[in-house]
């Protein structure tokens, strides 16, 4: 891998970690064993019930092993090749041999499909072979480069294989002689970033200081001006009002001049994830200040408790300051997804416990609930709140799913999920020459690489359950190096112990929300962190205007709902008491093992007197209980309400 400018860690490679137990191992075998399968057979269309994909039969018909016409979203290739990724992932907890041979097929269909030239994108060769590089757009040509790049490199690594690479360094090649600022080149960038993401990637890869060039280049045109995107025919989309305008694909002002995070939520995710990523390897200071401005604009002012961004649901984007709303909530799983991956890089730049408890946030909620327990049915977007009566008959709530689908006409998040959770082992350690960073708290046993030790790492926990991790530390030889393990924001009075030998005062040791250990490790040491789990309220910035008055239960990472099927219709008639305690119960006999949170509420309000719609007020008050469930598991028993902000009095 090439050295980094501006990299203060480097993420433990997925191969050298592997999710042994406690809350993900479950997950991670699920999504090896049935989730990927189950997506391979959708991308064939051999589910009945599920949206016909199509996406493996335009490869066959590009490559000429079939005939028909091109079927889905422009970008439907995309689906292919994150579901190469992801079960290229999957390989590295189980080596299924069904799945290194789907990998195989869907690769042998790739490169079949690619033209003379380098070209792959059977929209554009089955259906409008005349209009390559006309559409920047919405036609995703970079788009589906970019996540067939992404997973070469996953294959390649999983397997050792470079055939995928090879077709994708070829379409590079071609890419790159077409695009860019040099003469007879389309001076163009992305509507839809993500090529930006893979670039870094092969470019670390390989080393090809090509890739790196062509990424400076499309972050730096994105956002001059006279924008191309505005002579586009398509540039608007078919709605042309300012909500598709240029700040809907992050190219209202170049990205040095950026301070608020603008247009499409995933879209721009995925940029600021690769805006990162040229930070890392450059160093670009004036980069650097732009991310920690867009960052806190996001974090801040424009995400929901879940970690949920994006709550607008026409053009997918975000609203302005403070604009979340919960039964319109749009917060789609992609947006958080990309979210995650952008704390992954700012992690490696500077590890912030703050951007690490966001990163955590957002994949225990909102990523979590995009996917059903039975790892088979998805949702698109994730609101805060659901009355499905409603939900079901207004056109403004039309992108609000009352349960999971099977899959959809766009069907980006399904593969995406599977990627993210496949991949997770990588986001768990970070090491440098000196350090060993614990980001998240999955078990796992880990090899790590400091200069030139091997460093073992084997962490035990029952996390977000439980409230203590274990960690053995066992170096190849004594030596001098430094632990650091992220204690987050909601924990009010961390403890620690080295060796059983208990810390009397943390505080000295902790700095931008990491646990700092510095110690000669000589192997079979432990260090023990307890977190104060607790079930706790939690308010909104008062200028959420949808939250006044309300509150969401938190506890630990993990943000808690109400669910019509625990505690009856109407759930806006409950009030939770201020003063009254929380109760949390682990219930192994529900939604696969949970913790639940309950306690005493009161329900009704006021009332017409007249018993008609509207009427002089009376109260009409009862005492009752409640019982929360985790956000991520709404909806897996029977449809009906949902609501995670309850009033208060």
């Amino acid at each position: 891998m090439k050295t980094s400018a501006a990299r203060s860690s480097v993420p433990v490679a997925l191969a050298d970690v592997q999710v042994t137990g406690g809350f993900w191992a479950p997950r991670v075998r699920q999504i090896a064993e049935l989730v990927i399968p189950h997506q391979w057979d959708v991308l064939n269309d051999r589910i009945p019930g599920a949206e016909k994909s199509h996406a493996v039969e335009n490869f066959r018909i590009a490559s000429g092993q079939s005939h028909g016409t091109f079927h889905g979203m422009r970008f439907q290739d995309s689906d292919v090749a994150k579901w190469i990724e992801a079960a290229s992932y999957s390989l590295h907890a189980v080596r299924r041999a069904e799945t290194q041979r789907a990998i195989e097929e869907a690769v042998d269909l790739i490169a079949a499909a690619q033209r003379p030239d380098g070209y792959v994108n059977t929209f554009f060769t089955i259906a409008e072979p005349g209009k390559r590089w006309t559409d920047f757009s919405h036609g995703h040509e970079l788009y589906c480069a970019g996540h067939l790049a992404e997973a070469a490199v996953a294959y390649l690594e999983a397997t050792g294989s470079r055939t995928l690479l090879t077709v994708t360094e070829k379409y590079l090649a071609h890419i790159e002689s077409v695009i860019g600022p040099g003469e007879g080149q389309v001076r163009a960038y992305s509507g839809h970033p993500e090529i930006e993401i893979a670039l870094a990637r092969v470019y670390r890869l390989t080393g090809e200081e090509k890739h790196l060039r062509f990424l400076r280049y499309l972050i730096e045109e994105r956002g001059s001006q006279p924008s191309f995107l505005r002579k586009e025919p398509t540039f608007g989309y078919v709605f042309k009002d300012k909500w598709f305008d240029l700040s809907y694909h992050q190219a209202q002002a170049p990205i040095r001049q950026q301070h608020s995070a603008e247009g499409h939520a995933v879209r721009a995710m995925y940029l600021f994830a690769s805006v990162a990523d040229l930070v890392i390897e450059t160093g670009d200071q004036a980069l650097q200040r732009a991310m920690d401005d867009l960052w806190k604009s996001v974090t801040t002012a424009r995400m929901y408790v879940t970690g949920g961004v994006g709550s607008h649901a026409h053009g997918e984007r975000l609203s302005v300051d403070f604009d979340l709303p919960n039964h319109r909530a749009y917060s789609e799983s992609c947006a958080s997804i990309g979210l995650i991956f952008w704390a992954h890089r700012l992690l490696q730049i500077t590890p912030r416990g703050s951007v690490g408890d966001v990163l955590e946030r957002a994949l225990y909620n909102c990523v979590l609930a995009g996917i059903s327990l039975s790892g088979t049915e998805y949702f698109y977007s994730n609101p805060l709140a659901v009355a499905p009566s409603e939900a079901r008959s207004r056109e403004d709530l039309k992108h609000v799913a009352t349960q999971r689908q099977r899959w959809f006409g766009t069907a980006c998040c399904p593969t995406n999920i599977a990627r993210l959770l496949a991949s997770l082992g990588s986001y768990v350690y970070s090491t440098n020459a000196d350090c060993a960073f614990v980001h998240l708290f999955v078990e796992s046993d880990a090899v790590l690489r400091l200069g030139d030790r091997h460093v073992s790492i084997r962490q035990r926990t029952g996390y977000p359950w439980a409230e203590s991790v274990h960690l053995d530390v066992n170096p190849d030889r004594p030596s001098d190096f430094t632990l650091a393990v992220r204690i987050p924001t909601w924990c009010y009075s961390p403890t620690a112990a080295v060796n059983r030998t208990p810390f009397r005062d943390l505080r000295p040791f902790v700095r931008d929300g990491y646990l700092f250990i510095r110690r000669r490790w000589t192997g079979g040491e432990t260090l023990d962190i307890g977190f104060s789990l607790r079930a706790e309220r939690i308010a909104a910035d008062p200028r959420v205007r949808a939250d006044r008055g309300r509150i969401a239960l938190q506890r630990g990472p993990v943000v808690y709902c109400l669910e019509e099927v625990d505690n009856g219709e109407n759930l806006e008639d409950i009030v939770l008491p201020r003063e009254a305690p929380l109760q949390s119960d682990h219930r192994q006999d529900l939604l696969g093992g949970v913790v639940t949170i309950s306690g005493e509420a009161r329900r009704g309000g006021s009332r017409p007197a007249n018993g008609g719609l509207y009427g002089p007020a009376v109260a009409s008050i009862s005492r009752t209980s409640f019982t929360a469930v985790p956000y991520f598991a709404w909806c897996n028993r029977v449809p009906g309400e949902m609501t995670v902000w309850v009033r208060e009095s």
